[in-house]
């Protein structure tokens, strides 16, 4: 009997906490069923707004050390998600967060939005020949809702792609990425998700309700291809997702980032296949190695 291909998954983020957020159910379920899940975070997140106060003197404006610290939830969120092998883009403050779109430091020497795409993808080819995964998972085009960084993470990750499965180049054999996929929520599930939060926002730590509109990678429904249902790994991933303390308050099945507006937390998620084949007559996927073959 031929034995299965081993699973080797790669997810390319932009900062630390926004893989909890988007796939940490996803990470926690390959990861559980053997396959290799890597991941690469492409800045330190040094710009994000400190929600403890206690922590408010790491910020950029003041002490300037948040990347460091952010370093170390990242790592604890891996251990809730069992995924160990997690590394920054180029090795830890090669790429600076950017901000947020249109701010001063999109341009800031070391500012990730400002790097050029070919040399960062170069970095994330040397991964991508170590590792040979079938699947890559990033942003869309937008980055899910236009942070420069994410934006930029997607360029990154689809050049790699590119420039892993030619000859040359780079140390290591050429390597081809069967299957791409972009975060997304379908619509209807965002809506069903937000629903509920009218009646349970008394009970809950945020004084604010999100919206559907805030959530990125929102789409229609029929755009999406590919269904992971995470929910045996739900508490990892809430785990996960509060070890980013800096960044995120989690009260199951809620969460809020610095705005302070409740937003559900999904277990699970979902995805666009951009690239690699999919099979439409069974409906959306259930795994993201349908069709793997090597």
């Amino acid at each position: 009997m031929t034995e299965p291909p081993a699973r080797r998954l790669l997810l390319v983020h932009a900062h630390p906490d926004d893989e909890s957020i988007n796939n940490g159910a996803t990470m926690a379920r390959y990861a559980a069923g053997g396959a290799h899940v890597a991941l690469v975070t492409c800045t330190l997140g040094e710009e994000g707004e400190v929600i403890p106060p206690g922590l408010a003197h790491l910020a950029s404006d003041r002490e300037d050390r948040l990347g460091p610290y952010r370093a170390t939830e990242l790592a604890a969120a891996m251990r809730e998600l069992g995924v160990t092998d997690h590394r920054m883009l180029g090795g830890p403050g090669r790429f600076r967060d950017s901000g947020m779109m249109g701010t001063e430091q999109n341009t800031r020497p070391g500012a990730f939005w400002s790097a050029d795409v070919d040399e960062a993808a170069a970095l994330l080819v040397d991964v991508i020949r170590e590792i040979r995964p079938q699947v890559l998972v990033t942003y869309d085009p937008q980055g899910g809702y236009g942070h420069p960084d994410h934006i930029q993470a997607h360029r990154v990750a689809m050049r790699a792609a590119e420039l892993a499965a030619r000859p040359g180049g780079r140390p290591g054999a050429p390597h081809t990425i069967q299957k791409i996929y972009f975060n997304r929520v379908p619509r209807s599930v965002a809506e069903a998700g937000f629903a509920p939060l009218a009646a349970e926002l008394a009970r809950l730590p945020f004084p604010a309700a999100g919206t559907v509109d805030e959530l990125p990678g929102v789409v229609d429904d029929d755009a999406v291809t590919t269904e992971i249902d995470g929910t045996a790994h739900a508490t990892a991933k809430a785990l996960a997702m509060r070890a980013h303390a800096t960044q995120v308050q989690v009260a199951p099945p809620w969460f809020a980032l610095s705005n302070d507006r409740a937003q559900p937390l999904f277990p699970v998620e979902y995805y666009e296949l951009a690239q690699g084949a999919v099979n439409r007559r069974a409906g959306r996927e259930s795994d993201l190695f349908e069709g793997v073959t090597a």
